[in-house]
């Protein structure tokens, strides 16, 4: 931070006679101070003299030159402070109001800001309204008060012109005789609060103070043991003059209520006429605007924008005066922990703002399930928490659990789209499971992935045996990031079968991690934690050289070409030098781009379809070509197999699951074969295990098959032997599939 020397900074000078508002734009950002910048240079009929600052040291220099009217401030800057440069302004008694603009989610860094002078304090990102106007108010402010000046200056030694200054004041300007009853006020009070001066003439001040703040008031006018205003610190006292101030709610006719900074001086006999009378005379600033602001940043410090629910910050202040409460009367009280199931896949296929939308909407439903008394609070994500204080049993909170789960089961509709969504949920009791906040919460926290580890979409109470499934998750975690560096990853393969030939036609490749203690892991036991801890990307980039080095293995030995489909996760197409990484491969391994293929969900499709159309079409044009995993499972619309390259559709195992009998009718999987015919696309069914799904499949339209009817996963070397004793009778050219299954 820099070192600032207030007394020996240069005295601003006017470098021109440019009548326009000067308006000083202080933002380290160049893209927020460019956007500010354009904004106000093209407001419509307003004509400002800009000038820029992109952090603290210019600010100051050009405060020291240059004369502004108003200063939009930035708080957060490389070199110094906001608050730093109100400092200074202050200390060299710099003219120019102060509109701070700030991402600064703190109350502190906002009062900071409107206790050394600021206008007004706009939270990023803010609308363009929001800023024209507050420019305005400033400007239009300013204005008055040099109107002001010059009539003061004009006027100052006529006794009908200081009327007339007092009356234009902006404050409530007024005198009270000893007994409390107001004696002069000026033409303010009826602007402000709706009264004309004969309504209050005469009247005793406590007429106007709001109800709860007339013992404050008496307190400030120093009405105390029977005193009147102005005599309560004695009479003929020098302490009498002194100047005291007071924050206190005034009436209005209107039944508006309005804050006022009051500041009162008793007033001596001799400055008020030759008779020994006293009296006060007081200065009533409206400050409402301002009492305002610091109640909507003290709001905001404490509870969640988007739901306006508490948020984690208050939450805990609850729940540390909860389980005092529970101490002190020897009761229980409940925490929940709160995650929303399949949030994560409606936020990356309907985008954000829906997203947003329906958290909005879980927020309102849980609310409903609540008990006088309870707190929900959103943590961040799709978590949120709850403190249950004065529980009677365990039941009460079962209930309320389950009260939770069924408000969820009705879909959310998103303008338009039904979304189903459901939660996991842990308990925790105090003082059985935890005494303390953070203890509780981390309780609760655990006893929600026991939930989520045992299928979702439930409650359970947390039991200290949870702790040790706890620690090896953790520990899965931590061995994870340690399986690349070691080589425990390796791919396996899973046989596709023609059932009209018998022929093997291509295989799946199925990514295994051979931990050393636990033995061979599917994909599904380590991806999940991949994909929560950002090591999806160095997999998938591991996956994609073990593909290329097998495929490459493969055709030194002098098998046919085969084609591999590389499965992407969302997180791996989204990364700009995927294409880039695909090329590297396939030249570093010699492969030709035929004898890849780019398997992808139909979220992905989804979640950013212009940008993976791009995408994918550069892929095409390389030569690789692409296959849609899962077909049927995801938020999709037919149209996306008319925009996207499509190759080929795979029919999800949770369908084929479900074919029974062979004379069944199963019209999800006859729409999809009927699809893939229409469209000229190869089709693959997954995961058949029995012959009824097999025939069933085959008589429709479906004769490439795979599952544990014909080939469970096997290791590369076992998959070369089984090609091997294949090749002579094979037909149609392999195709390789990798998939992260």
């Amino acid at each position: 931070m820099m070192n600032l020397n207030f007394q020996d900074a240069p005295i601003p000078v006017v470098l021109s006679e440019d009548v326009r508002p000067r308006l000083l734009l202080v933002d380290d950002e160049p893209r927020l101070l460019s956007s500010l910048y354009e904004l106000l240079r093209s407001h419509d009929g307003h004509d400002y003299h800009l000038v820029t600052a992109t952090c603290g040291a210019e600010a100051l220099t050009q405060l020291a030159q240059q004369r502004f009217d108003l200063v939009l401030l930035d708080l957060r800057l490389p070199d110094m402070s906001g608050h730093d440069i109100m400092d200074f302004m202050n200390a060299r008694g710099i003219d120019g109001d102060v509109v701070v603009m700030s991402g600064e989610v703190g109350i502190d860094a906002a009062i900071g800001a409107l206790k050394r002078g600021a206008y007004d304090y706009l939270r990023k990102p803010y609308s363009r309204e929001e800023l024209f106007k507050t420019v305005g108010n400033v400007l239009q402010k300013r204005r008055l008060a040099i109107e002001n000046e010059r009539i003061a200056a004009q006027l100052e030694t006529s006794e009908k012109m200081y009327r007339y200054l007092v009356d234009s004041s902006p404050d409530i300007i007024y005198t009270l005789a000893h007994d409390g009853r107001i004696t002069f006020v000026n033409d303010r009070a009826q602007q402000l609060l709706g009264f004309e001066r004969d309504e209050v003439m005469g009247r005793h001040y406590s007429a106007l103070v709001h109800d709860e703040d007339q013992d404050r008031a008496r307190y400030a006018f120093g009405e105390r043991h029977g005193a009147g205003p102005g005599k309560g610190q004695g009479k003929g006292r020098a302490t009498d003059a002194a100047a005291r101030t007071a924050e206190l709610r005034l009436k209005s006719k209107h039944g508006i209520e309005r804050t006022f900074s009051i500041t009162l001086t008793s007033m001596a006999p001799h400055a008020i006429g030759p008779h020994d009378c006293y009296g006060t005379y007081g200065v009533a600033r409206d400050i409402t605007d301002r009492k305002r602001a610091e109640e909507m940043i003290s709001y905001q410090a404490y509870h969640d924008i988007l739901t306006d629910l508490p948020n984690r910050i208050l939450f805990k202040d609850r729940l540390g005066l909860a389980v005092i409460q529970a101490k002190r009367k020897l009761a229980e009280l409940a925490v929940m922990f709160i995650d929303l199931d399949r949030f994560k896949l409606v936020n990356d296929t309907l985008g954000h703002v829906k997203g947003d939308e329906l958290l909005q909407q879980v927020a309102r439903r849980l609310k409903d399930c609540l008990r006088r008394g309870d707190t929900l609070a959103r943590q961040g994500g799709d978590e949120f928490t709850i403190v249950l204080p004065e529980l009677q049993d365990r039941q009460e909170a079962r209930d309320i659990a389950e009260r939770f789960i069924e408000s969820l089961e009705a879909p959310f509709d998103l303008d338009g789209h039904q979304v189903h969504i459901s939660a996991s949920i842990g308990i925790a009791v105090y003082p059985h499971d935890g005494e303390g906040i953070d203890e509780l919460l981390r309780h609760a926290d655990i006893a929600m992935y026991q939930v989520k580890a045992l299928g979702k979409n439930g409650h359970t109470f947390y039991h200290p045996s949870m702790q040790e499934m706890s620690h090896q998750k953790i520990a899965l975690e931590r061995s994870l990031r340690q399986a690349l560096e070691l080589n425990q990853l390796e791919m396996y393969y899973q046989p596709q079968i023609d059932i009209a030939t018998g022929r093997i036609v291509g295989a799946e490749g199925l990514m295994r991690w051979n931990h050393p203690q636990r033995g061979v892991l599917s994909a599904g036991e380590f991806l999940p934690f991949a994909e929560d801890n950002g090591l999806m990307l160095p997999i998938s980039d591991w996956m994609l050289g073990a593909l290329c080095r097998d495929l490459a293995r493969w055709n030194a030995a002098g098998g046919e070409h085969v084609r591999l489909s590389l499965n992407l996760s969302p997180q791996y197409l989204d990364r700009g030098d995927f294409f880039e990484k695909m090329r590297g491969a396939l030249t570093r391994y010699g492969i030709a781009p035929a004898q890849i293929e780019v398997e992808i969900t139909e979220n992905i499709c989804i979640r950013n379809p212009q940008d993976a159309i791009e995408q994918l079409n550069k892929l095409c044009e390389l030569g690789v070509s692409v296959a849609i995993d899962d077909f049927g499972t995801g938020y999709s619309s037919l149209s996306y197999l008319h925009r996207f390259p499509i190759h080929t559709i795979k029919i999800d195992q949770s369908f084929v699951k479900e074919i029974h009998d062979e004379q069944g009718h199963y019209p999800v999987i006859l729409a999809i074969i009927s699809i893939a015919r229409g469209l000229g696309l190869h089709l693959v069914a997954e995961g058949v295990e029995t012959a009824v799904q097999a025939r069933y499949l085959q008589a429709h339209g479906c004769s490439t098959m795979q599952g544990y009817l014909y080939h469970r996963p096997i290791p590369l070397p076992r998959f070369i032997e089984v090609l091997d004793q294949a090749r002579p009778a094979a037909l149609a050219q392999p195709v390789l599939m990798a998939a992260q299954a």
